[in-house]
């Protein structure tokens, strides 16, 4: 296959028209409708010859039922990367997202809003991760006595948020215990990173094990257990009544409601971009897993305190406005992440 750089200024100039034509209108472009545009100076025959050149290196294709082309991916791509401008978010659109994530929401709400807004502004399915738990910071936690060895633990975070779990611990610990143990904790380590404290806590106590106290004892095993669990990544996803709206199968549209459904190939993809700053895009078989084969994922990472904490994006059809998408889903990335860092000043 050439390399899209052998592609000459005629035949970019169609290919653009094309792609920009078949998103407006989800039908399959006919030859003639390009050739008829007012800014196509060449003669139908060229046109049509230069189509058919765009079919035989894959950046267009001919469905069965008609005689129009539609992009194929690396139509898409190459429309993507070389042919379309993409600019910053207009200001009132920028306003309107700036007014929606309000630092004085909680952080649950905050992800809940940015995930509407992604597919209000698109009209797809927008995705927010949720915070990654090591990045969250306590702000009070409590332990209380259930049965035998059962401990529930009530932990305060940075935002207010409130979150319960019970663990299992080795022994049955007193009331008394519980709260000496937990007055330890608020008075050395409010304020730290979750993922922080357990680690440091641990560490330092099992240097001296053998000459710890009960205080300290307690403190080691249920700060062990409440600050160990290893909660899997999750996202919050909204418009997906937005995808019956596309053009594309049934069947296609069933798969994809599935696999967000089930969030495991989903999460995957989503992890796979916290590794890379700025927008990524996926599209069609780009992203490797089948039920996304029709369609196109934009994301960026969005940050807190300067540390990469989630990721939030956009599921639609290839045949998606990218230059539009793609500075709704940069904006509001870090829009989410300035609201994040005002609720821990």
């Amino acid at each position: 296959m050439a390399k899209a750089e052998s592609l000459n200024e005629k035949s970019r100039v169609l290919l653009k028209m094309l792609v920009e034509q078949y998103i407006q209108a989800g039908q399959p472009i006919a030859s003639k409708s390009l050739a008829d545009s007012a800014n196509v100076t060449v003669s139908p025959a060229t046109v049509r010859n230069i189509m058919s050149d765009l079919e035989d290196l894959g950046y267009v294709s001919s469905p069965h039922t008609s005689a129009g082309r539609v992009p194929t991916a690396l139509g898409y791509r190459f429309f993507v990367d070389t042919l379309v401008k993409v600019d910053p978010l207009d200001t009132y659109d920028l306003a309107s997202l700036n007014r929606s994530l309000d630092p004085d929401l909680s952080s649950q709400e905050l992800i809940e809003s940015a995930s509407g807004l992604l597919s209000e502004f698109t009209r797809m399915a927008g995705l927010v991760t949720l915070p990654k738990r090591d990045q969250v910071t306590l702000r009070h936690v409590e332990f209380l006595s259930l049965d035998s060895n059962r401990v529930l633990v009530i932990l305060v975070l940075d935002d207010h948020e409130v979150q319960n779990r019970v663990i299992y611990t080795q022994q049955a610990y007193s009331e008394i215990q519980l709260r000496e143990a937990a007055n330890f904790i608020n008075q050395h380590f409010t304020g730290e990173q979750l993922g922080n404290i357990r680690g440091r806590l641990v560490s330092s106590m099992r240097l001296d094990r053998e000459s710890m106290d009960s205080l300290m004892q307690t403190t080691l095993e249920v700060a062990d257990k409440a600050f160990n669990q290893e909660e899997t990544s999750d996202f919050v996803v909204k418009g997906q009544e937005n995808l019956l709206a596309t053009n594309q199968a049934l069947d296609d549209i069933r798969q994809l409601f599935q696999a967000i459904s089930m969030k495991g190939e989903i999460l995957h993809l989503l992890d796979k971009c916290m590794d890379t700053e700025g927008v990524q895009l996926f599209i069609g078989q780009e992203s490797g897993y089948e039920v996304l084969d029709e369609c196109s994922v934009v994301t960026s990472p969005y940050h807190v305190d300067g540390e990469l904490v989630g990721v939030l994006g956009v599921i639609g059809p290839t045949r998606m406005a990218y230059e539009r998408v793609i500075p709704i889903v940069d904006a509001t990335a870090r829009l989410l992440g300035a609201a994040l860092d005002t609720q821990r000043r």
